[in-house]
């Protein structure tokens, strides 16, 4: 086996630059292989990606589909299946909901849902729970604790 200062290129697989408009002697003299005229011949030619030879391409013949408004609020959802789980009289914040890897990345804030079901009771703090959710934790004997949306100032309207 070849150590890494003894390793070489295989044979012919380098090849030179093909150096153009050097001279009719070079055969890549005058036009230097670009054809007489012609749009391809010369500097700057339109051919960018999506270019169709001056017929509208097909990136602005589609319609635009779709919009993202800018004051959109991302939810984590958490279902009380997972949260059942959990003993008797635990504190189930954000922090805990992270740990577990319920909630990941960067989010506007934590609704929690009615999948599943919840028997023993928690004090479960999130920004929105669904109506059964907050109806199933509080049968249960546990508190429901709603916490306030924060607010950025990047996603604020001008």
């Amino acid at each position: 086996m070849d150590s890494l200062h003894t390793l070489k290129a295989p044979a012919k697989s380098s090849h030179r630059k093909k150096r153009v408009g050097r001279g009719q002697a070079s055969g890549w003299g005058k036009t230097a292989g670009r054809g007489g005229k012609g749009q391809k011949a010369r500097t700057g030619n339109m051919h960018f990606e999506g270019f169709e030879g001056g017929q509208s391409p097909l990136q602005r013949r589609m319609p635009k589909l779709g919009f993202h408004s800018p004051n959109r609020k991302v939810f984590a959802l958490v279902g009380l299946g997972e949260l059942g789980s959990l003993a008797v009289g635990t504190i189930v914040d954000e922090a805990l909901m992270r740990a577990k890897g319920w909630v990941r990345g960067r989010v506007d804030g934590i609704k929690i849902l009615a999948n599943g079901e919840v028997k023993v009771a928690l004090t479960v703090k999130a920004h929105r729970f669904s109506k059964a959710a907050k109806e199933a934790i509080i049968a249960a004997g546990g508190k429901v604790e709603e916490l306030p949306m924060v607010v950025h100032a990047e996603g604020a309207q001008k």
